[in-house]
């Protein structure tokens, strides 16, 4: 998929057009990436990507995120192809907001937005989606415009908080505060028996897949416990953690699939999210799983290792997994190879940069062909014994069960 200014026919689909500021120093090939995951994000929720707008900015311009004209075009187009979605790729001041949704008179999305609507469309326990609501929530308390309300509505009459002819945008305010309110007592709620939860599972060594969203987590997951496990090749699959028991070699260990990252990660779901995160800071072991397919999987594993970070979960035994090797492709022209100031690394050398060196331990396998398995459960069973031994003293690997 090339999101490169592209135009597509219309579908059934609600349309949707992308806008994105690129650097003046961004390269084309970051940039077509960028665009891509937000398309694929689009496409999540449900929308048919028509076009893309792009415009080279060090900075957005305070009232309206684009320029004057870069916004007239978007509006012309948007008018004439009858698109109802535009969406950015970074997040919208309130101000923004406002100016831009008078403007082009279409629904908006940012990014916080866009991923906030499909983990909400994701969520399944009642603990996620509450999470998600409350996240939701606080997200668009100061960013009310015309797209949640009928702003230019008077709310009349007598008996209602701040009089006659009080906006119904402040009466949905006050909703909103009031729906926050009940949402965190809900939230404390499912937080208090889940913690209730964790505690039953002391003593025993947990293991947490983390990694960027749509590295195939949740395909290992199901390999690994034969659990019924949803693993598609979508954007956030997972949002609600799973946790299962699994026994390597007599060795038993607690496997739980999270959320995946990903770049701009919102900071009102990580907030919210705090409690589901529990799962991977409060984990043994990480299985950091990456695609190793994907042309920038380098950055999305700087991404990952900053989001541990901002979770206080940076700090633990760690086991890099490179999934889908059997997709890697570094068929460039050997010639043009050589003219490169830095090339990629080929499968034989990424592994050569990995294995072996320093205390980053490494697998490569491909979950879906089943390629090194073996080789993948042995270095989880000596991590999870090794922690075993860490913390039981006189454990026995075949009396401790």
């Amino acid at each position: 998929m090339n999101m490169g200014g592209y135009e597509t026919r219309k579908t059934e689909k609600d349309t949707a057009v992308l806008v994105a500021l690129i650097n003046k120093n961004q390269p084309e090939e970051k940039v077509i990436e960028y665009l891509d995951e937000l398309a694929f994000l689009a496409e999540t929720l449900g929308l048919n990507v028509v076009k893309t707008f792009t415009q080279r900015m060090d900075r957005p311009e305070i009232k309206t995120f684009v320029g004057k004209g870069k916004l007239e075009e978007i509006g012309a187009f948007v008018k004439v192809e009858e698109v109802n979605t535009v969406i950015f790729d970074d997040d919208l001041s309130p101000s923004q907001m406002r100016n831009l949704e008078k403007e082009l008179q279409v629904k908006l999305y940012d990014r916080s937005l866009l991923i906030l609507d499909i983990f909400l469309k994701r969520a399944q326990t009642a603990q996620a989606k509450t999470q998600v609501e409350l996240a939701r929530s606080n997200y668009l308390l100061p960013r009310l415009t015309n797209m949640w309300t009928h702003l230019e509505r008077q709310r009349g009459g007598t008996g209602t908080r701040g009089g006659a002819g009080e906006k119904e945008i402040e009466t949905d305010r006050r909703n909103i505060r009031n729906t926050i309110v009940v949402l965190k007592k809900k939230l404390e709620k499912i937080e208090k028996q889940n913690a209730v939860q964790r505690k039953s599972r002391t003593g025993v060594v947990r293991v947490a897949l983390v990694g960027y969203t749509n590295v195939g987590k949740s395909t290992i997951m199901r390999m690994m416990t034969k659990a019924d496990v949803l693993a598609e090749n979508k954007l956030f699959a997972t949002v609600d953690s799973t946790v299962r028991k699994v026994v390597i070699e007599t060795v038993p260990f607690l496997l739980s699939d999270t959320v995946g990252f990903i770049r701009k990660l919102p900071t009102h779901l990580i907030e919210s999210f705090k409690s589901t995160l529990d799962e991977v800071r409060e984990a043994d072991i990480l299985l950091h799983v990456v695609d190793v397919s994907h042309p920038f999987f380098q950055d999305q594993i700087e991404t990952v290792n900053k989001t541990l970070v901002d979770i206080d979960a940076a700090d633990k035994p760690t086991l890099m997994v490179f999934n889908k090797i059997d997709q890697f492709k570094n068929d460039i022209d050997p010639e043009i190879l050589e003219e490169m100031e830095n090339p990629p690394l080929s499968l034989d050398q990424l592994k050569a940069s990995y294995i072996g060196k320093g205390e980053t331990e490494a697998v490569f396998i491909s979950a879906t062909k089943k390629e090194n398995i073996a080789e993948l459960r042995r270095a989880i069973f000596k991590k999870v014994e090794k922690k075993h031994m860490t913390i039981f003293p006189n454990y026995l690997k075949n009396e401790y069960y």
